[in-house]
């Protein structure tokens, strides 16, 4: 996770809004064998994991996506 989480922390964390900050605060609260397969699975057509941080499981998820794509 920290494979994806970081990249994600050093370029996206300063633009997220006070409510994105909040879910990602709880999202790092998280197990990463949680985490990954939250985030790994929206590159395909599935979303799972909690309602509540599916806005931020997201947008990590399409950061990591762009910066995949890129290599």
């Amino acid at each position: 996770m920290d494979l994806i989480l970081g990249p994600f922390s050093d370029s996206e964390l300063e633009g997220l809004s006070p409510e994105e900050l909040d879910l990602y605060e709880a999202l790092l609260g998280e197990n990463d064998q949680d985490l990954y397969p939250w985030i790994t699975a929206r590159l395909g057509d599935a979303r799972p994991g909690p309602q509540a941080l599916l806005p931020i499981l997201d947008r990590v998820a399409g950061f990591a996506h762009q910066r995949l794509a890129r290599k």
